[in-house]
């Protein structure tokens, strides 16, 4: 450390010492440490009393510092934020991870006192709200009396029933203090490598309970003084398989937090601690106005309905940690997004079935976290980014269900498996919206179910405990837009400046040498625009003992359905090969497989000796690996848009040249014959020869599809009969799929009624489960509520009060689309703020 940071640091610890003698001055006198002498509760309390009777944040009407001087107002903020972005680009060079380092898996935040964000950083901005939910933990279970929150205090939580989405976000919360008074809360969280989990990794997937995710902290406090506690120093390293990494990425979320709380403290010493708090409190304020009116100009008011499902097939897989675990899962969420005519927005999973033995369920924070890392890229793309969205909207998640279990034993390792799947409608929702407005170049028909995720661990190449997790699904391909095709390889939806990383960096931390990296044809869904293609990785092991691997993502079922007449993404499988002859294939200078890029070709096989497992499902529990066996890293793609007979021709031809299409998908998806010219010629890894479009037999093709079309057509009414003649009897439904119905038919009255006028059902109406199904629902609704917050914000409210939850219609009945006069909105008026919101 320099002299200069070593003065800087002694500085910051002289005055912490100071302002803690201040508040427990003030504690001595029965002063709180909220504003004039308020404790946190109670400041919370009058905060969320102010809202609810004005409707606006903390009962803000009138924005008098953006308005009194706009350009001072932008000032402060830009100030603010550019400071997160400074101590994120800064304080993530300070760790070695590249989870860290190479994907950018790191965000801060700045809170007001009662928690909720005023500016967030750039990267996972997921935790715009989860940090929030974890501050107002602390305020609600009196952390202020015990075990106090003082200045120089380090918190960290990484429990999703607190505030997270899964147990491997591991965040730093530190409070700012002026004058006794508690004015701010800096944050910081990133995805750490390894939790200590029944498996190596940071999301296994074996587990059937929270007791297998591995080391949960709850809102626990860690440090005084900017100093770690010497017992947590020792516990949390020894708790991982990566100790190192793990407090490489500490010091880096501590580093960023210091930052940020030193640039509150300038801004203080600027502007004045009032005109601090008025900003916080303005910026909400503003940013709730911005969404709202956003909302206003973008959508329609209305109902936008919609459903997606996801696969986790365990049935007959090993190394399961509970017998009762060993059964298919089947994530349904049906989703609704209700707009309401003064802008305000509700997303309601009414009829989400029961959570399940498996680490996919999900939280209210995780949730809330899925939703801002969807709608900054979607409603609000731009700087002002904090909870005042969250207070223009309303969650309703089903307490039981998979999306709110509100039971302490499930497991949320990966919750990003059913989360992600779970928004692909509401992508669509707005889309719809959208072009019902106009705002086309708005439209994306959503981006990938981001897997494969290569994890596991044991020993390493230097002989220590090890433990991976490949980031590479942070550059997934991205759903087709209305006016230009998805972006290939480009992205996540849960961190918008995702980066697959250097091969090089991976292989220093990774004994799992790159065979090849190439681009993964035939996995953008096919459209008039095609969604974005994915990627692949082919790896092998060397140097290991002991080692585990596994995959994770979707296998049979694609959550992304495409949009328009766009067809959705290819879905998953799995492919690796142990017992190979590679090594023998590297010494006799022989061919070995480097892609897997057409499966149907056998070229994988046919250039390897050994055990070749290929599975079209997605997710497998950890099975032991040895040196030179090989192992599909494959990501995938986004969905189509609009109808691929409408694709132009030449644009499929690039796609054939750019590796994006195999030359027989071109004709069996987009109907468009080419032939080969040349074969010397070679584009990329995936297409030998160069290629050029048979114009003519196009055209009798496209023809020929749409009379094929035309032939099998049959009226809705039809095909309406035919579905619900198979539902009552019950036909060619297998039990996975009933068992995922009768789950959500138990969890919902409202979800049962609908289901059965629809389908014009028996009121009694209920599937014929196997006594295995039967037993596994009946054994998790015999399991309870096991809630973990004692107290709860008035916030809450929509998502949790069992008896007394707002009714969210699946209809409206006192206005339709249809009621609009003309294609003008019917919205009222605007509220005060910026024409580009």
């Amino acid at each position: 450390m320099s002299q200069t940071d070593q003065n800087k640091t002694e500085e910051r610890w002289q005055e912490a010492k100071r302002e803690k003698e201040t508040v427990r001055e003030k504690r001595q006198r029965n002063k709180g440490i909220g504003w004039d002498g308020r404790t946190l509760r109670e400041q919370l309390a009058e905060l969320e009393d102010k809202t609810e009777a004005t409707g606006h944040y903390s009962g803000v009407t009138e924005l008098s510092l953006k308005e009194d001087d706009p350009i001072r107002f932008e000032q402060l903020y830009s100030r603010l934020r550019g400071d997160l972005v400074t101590a994120r680009e800064i304080s993530k060079e300070v760790s070695a991870t590249p989870i860290v380092e190479q994907e950018g898996e790191l965000c801060y935040g700045l809170f007001t006192p009662e928690g909720d964000s005023i500016a967030v950083s750039t990267g996972i901005i997921v935790h715009v709200h989860t940090m929030s939910e974890a501050i107002k933990f602390m305020i609600n279970h009196d952390y202020e009396e015990s075990p106090g929150i003082e200045p120089g205090d380090i918190f960290v939580n990484n429990d999703p029933h607190v505030g997270d989405v899964h147990p491997c976000d591991l965040m730093t919360l530190i409070p700012i203090f002026h004058n006794g008074e508690l004015v701010a809360w800096a944050g910081g969280v990133n995805h750490v490598i390894d939790t200590g989990a029944v498996g190596p990794g940071s999301m296994n997937v074996s587990q059937a309970s929270r007791f297998g995710d591995g080391a949960y902290y709850t809102a626990r406090k860690i440090g005084e003084e900017f100093q770690l506690y010497n017992s947590w120093k020792k516990e949390y390293p020894a708790k991982t398989r990566t100790p190192s990494f793990l407090k490489l990425d500490e010091r880096t979320r501590i580093t960023g937090c210091l930052m940020i709380r030193d640039s509150v403290k300038e801004m203080i010493e600027r502007t004045g601690v009032e005109t601090f708090k008025q900003l916080s409190r303005e910026a909400i304020e503003y940013g709730r106005r911005g969404f709202r009116n956003r909302i206003k100009k973008t959508m329609l008011p209305g109902t936008y309905r919609g459903a997606s499902f996801v696969d986790a097939l365990y049935e007959g897989q090993q190394n399961v940690t509970r017998e009762y675990a060993n059964e298919n899962h089947l994530m349904h969420a049906p989703s609704e997004l209700h707009i309401r005519e003064d802008g305000s927005f509700q997303v309601s999973f009414e009829g989400a079935n029961k959570w399940g033995w498996h680490p996919y369920n999900c939280t209210p924070a995780a949730i809330q976290g899925g939703i801002w890392v969807m709608l900054t890229q979607t409603v609000i793309p731009n700087e002002l980014v904090n909870d005042g969205a969250y207070y223009a909207c309303d969650f309703h998640l089903p307490v039981g269900s998979w999306a709110n279990t509100q039971n302490t034993e499930t497991a949320h390792a990966y919750a990003w498996h059913f989360l992600v799947s779970a928004w692909a409608p509401l992508w669509q929702h707005l889309s719809r919206g959208y072009y019902a407005r106009g705002f086309w170049e708005e439209i994306n028909a959503g981006n990938a179910n981001t897997s494969n995720w290569l994890q596991g661990g044991g020993i390493d190449q230097f002989d220590k405990l090890h433990a991976v997790n490949s980031f590479e699904a942070a550059c997934e391909g991205v759903g087709a837009r209305y006016v230009a095709d998805g972006e290939p390889h480009a992205s996540a939806i849960w961190n918008p400046e995702g980066d697959m990383g250097d091969a090089e960096a991976w292989e220093q931390v990774e004994p799992l040498p790159f065979l090849g990296r190439a681009i993964k044809p035939n996995t953008g869904g096919a459209g008039r625009r095609a969604g974005g293609a994915g990627f692949e990785s082919m790896r092998t092991i060397k140097d290991v003992s002991r080692w585990l691997l596994y995959e994770m993502g979707n296998g049979y079922m694609t959550s992304d359905s495409g949009l328009f007449g766009g067809y959705p993404a290819a879905s998953g499988y799995i492919l690796n090969a142990q017992e190979t002859d590679l090594k023998e294939r590297f010494e006799n200078g022989e061919d070995y497989p480097q892609h897997d890029l057409d499966p149907e070709s056998g070229e994988f096989e046919s250039k390897i000796d050994g055990d070749v497992t290929r599975r079209p499902e997605g997710i497998s529990t950890p099975k032991e690996f040895d040196d030179y066996d090989m192992y599909l890293n494959y990501l995938r793609g986004g969905s189509g848009l609009g109808d691929p007979l409408e694709r132009d021709p030449e644009d499929v031809l690039s796609d054939i040249h750019d590796g994006y299409v195999l030359p027989r998908h071109a004709e069996d998806a987009y109907a468009v014959v080419v032939n080969k010219v040349n074969d010397e010629a070679k584009h990329n890894s995936a297409v030998q020869g160069e290629w050029e479009i048979d114009e003519g037999a196009t055209e009798e093709l496209r023809e020929k599809r749409m009379d094929e079309r035309a032939e099998k057509a049959q009226p809705a009414s039809e095909w309406y009969d035919q579905q619900r003649d198979r539902i009552r009897n019950e036909e060619n439904l297998i039990d996975d799929v009933k068992k995922t119905y009768e789950s959500s038919m138990r969890m919902s009255k409202q979800f049962a009624r609908f289901f059965r006028n629809f389908w014009d059902l028996p009121e009694d109406f209920a599937f014929d489960l196997s006594y295995q199904a039967e037993q596994s629902l009946n054994n998790r609704f015999d399991s309870g509520l096991r809630p973990m917050w004692d107290n709860y914000t008035r916030r809450h409210k929509t998502w949790l009060d069992v008896d007394d939850e707002p009714y969210v219609p699946y209809t409206w009945t006192d206005r339709s689309l249809q009621d609009l006069p003309d294609s003008v909105s019917t919205f009222k008026h605007f509220e005060q703020t910026s024409d580009d919101d």
